[in-house]
C-alpha cells in the first residue's frame, strides 16, 4: 500500500530533495500535503507535480492568491494558510509520515502537535529539538510518536548506534563532523560580507542555515539536538572539523571501535534513511568511491574565531530557557545580518549578550517555551537597536 507523507518546507531545499526521494517511488510513497512559507508559485508547481491533496503557506495574508493560482492551473488541492493549518497538517491522521522541515522557532508548534497525534515525525527543523528540550522528547514518548532524525549528521549517529545497547549507549562518546564553513582558514572575520557568508563550500541550503554554518551556530544547535535525541549528556557529544564532509558523524564506543556512517554530501541520504527505516532504498545520491578519496581530514574547531559554537554547551550547562535564548538571538541577528543592519561578528555578541542576560522561562510547557522564545527575541532586537550588539 502506498503511504501518504506530509511535508512542512516543501518550498525550501530539504522538502525538494524530499519530493525527488518520493518521486523515485512512486508505488511506496506519494504527497499527500505539501507546506510552505510564503512562495506561492513554487507550492504550486510542487502540487501539480505530486498531485498532493492539500496546499498550505505559513502566511495567511497569500491564502487568497493560493486559491487563484491552484484553481488556474486546474488543480483540486484544498488550500490553507496559517499556524493552525500547519498543526493540522503535522497531526493529520491520515498521514503515514510528515517531514518537519521548516525553517527555525516557528516550526516548534508543528513538531509539538505531530508529537502529540503520534506521527512518525521526520525532523529536519533542529530548533524544534533545540527549544523543545526534555518536554518534546516526553511528549514522543508520551503520545507514541516516533521520531528520525533528518540533518545527516543526526541521522548518522542514528544509524551508528542502531545496534547499541543501553549500556553500550551509556558510555558511547558521539563525534560531530563539520565542515567548518566557508571561513575555516580565514583569520580576520570582521569584514565578511553577507554573499560570502551564504555561500557553503559543500552543501546548498538556505541563507539562514548557510550563515549559520559559517558561524559555526549550525553545529552549536547540532549539539543541543544531539543531546535531546539521543539523552547523551553534553560532555560526551564531541565536534570535529572534517572539510570533505564524507564522514557525516560517529560514534565511538567503551572498546575502542567507532563506528560511523559515511557516504558523498546529499540530502537525499538521510531523507531516504528517514522514510524507509529499517529498510533501504535508492535515495538518488551518488555512490561513494573510496579509490577516488585523497585524503580526509580532520581538525579542532576553533573557539575563539567561532564563539558560538562554545555557547551551546555553556546553555546545556546553564538549563532553564538557556538553549531558548541563544536559538532567538541567533535567529534574529541573522535576520539583521542579512538586511545589512549589523555586521558578521555582531551575530555573536547578540547571542553572548542575550546569555548573559540570564532570561528565564517555563520549559514544562509548550506555552511556556514560546514565551521565553518572544522575549528572547525581544532582548535581542533591544541590543541590535540599542547598538549595544555592534561589533
Amino acid at each position: 500500500m502506498t503511504k501518504k507523507v506530509n511535508i512542512l518546507g516543501a518550498t525550501g531545499s530539504i522538502g525538494r530533495s524530499a519530493l525527488d526521494v518520493i518521486a523515485r517511488h512512486p508505488g511506496q510513497w506519494r504527497a499527500r500535503a505539501l507546506a510552505g512559507g510564503s512562495r506561492v508559485a513554487e507550492l504550486v508547481q510542487a502540487c501539480e507535480a505530486t498531485g498532493a491533496e492539500i496546499a498550505a503557506l505559513a502566511d495567511e495574508t497569500k491564502l487568497d492568491e493560493l486559491a487563484a493560482a491552484l484553481k488556474a492551473r486546474g488543480l483540486r488541492a484544498e488550500p490553507m494558510a496559517g499556524e493552525e493549518a500547519l498543526c493540522r497538517i503535522a497531526a493529520d491522521p491520515e498521514a503515514d509520515a510528515v517531514l518537519l522541515a521548516a525553517s527555525g522557532a516557528a516550526g516548534l508548534p508543528q513538531a509539538f502537535a505531530a508529537a502529540r497525534a503520534g506521527r512518525r515525525m521526520l525532523l529536519a527543523n533542529k530548533e524544534s529539538v533545540v527549544c523543545g528540550g526534555a518536554l518534546l522528547q516526553s511528549e514522543i514518548r508520551r503520545c507514541g510518536a516516533s521520531l528520525y532524525p533528518v540533518d545527516s549528521e543526526h541521522s548518522a549517529i542514528f544509524q551508528s548506534l542502531a545496534a547499541a545497547t543501553p549500556s553500550q549507549r551509556e558510555k558511547a562518546v558521539i563525534w560531530l563532523t563539520c565542515s567548518g564553513g566557508p571561513f575555516r582558514t580565514r583569520r580576520d572575520l570582521s569584514a565578511v560580507t553577507v554573499a560570502e557568508a551564504s555561500t557553503h563550500p559543500r552543501w546548498k541550503m538556505g541563507r539562514k542555515i548557510t550563515v549559520d554554518s559559517s558561524t559555526l551556530m549550525n553545529k552549536g544547535l547540532e549539539v543541543i539536538e544531539a543531546r535531546w535525541l539521543f539523552d547523551i549528556p553534553p560532555e560526551r557529544i564531541r565536534v570535529v572539523v572534517h572539510p570533505e564532509s564524507v564522514i557525516h558523524s560517529a560514534v565511538a564506543y567503551e572498546d575502542g571501535a567507532v563506528m560511523a556512517q559515511l557516504g558523498v554530501p546529499d540530502m537525499r541520504t538521510p531523507i531516504a534513511v528517514a522514510l524507509a527505516w529499517p529498510e533501504r532504498v535508492a535515495s538518488g545520491a551518488a555512490p561513494l568511491d573510496f579509490t577516488a578519496l585523497s585524503a580526509l581530514h580532520f581538525e579542532a574547531p576553533d573557539l575563539e574565531r567561532f564563539p558560538q559554537l562554545g555557547m551551546a554547551w555553556e546553555a546545556l550547562r546553564e538549563g532553564g530557557a538557556a538553549c531558548i535564548v541563544l536559538n532567538a538571538a541567533n535567529e534574529v541577528a541573522v535576520e539583521a545580518f542579512l538586511q545589512g543592519r549589523i555586521s558578521y561578528l555582531s551575530i555573536a555578541r547578540t547571542c553572548r549578550l542575550a546569555l548573559d542576560a540570564g532570561l528565564s522561562g517555563d520549559v514544562e510547557s509548550l506555552e511556556g517555551i514560546l514565551a521565553a522564545d518572544r522575549e528572547a527575541r525581544s532582548l535581542a532586537r533591544s541590543l541590535i537597536d540599542s547598538g549595544r550588539a555592534l561589533a
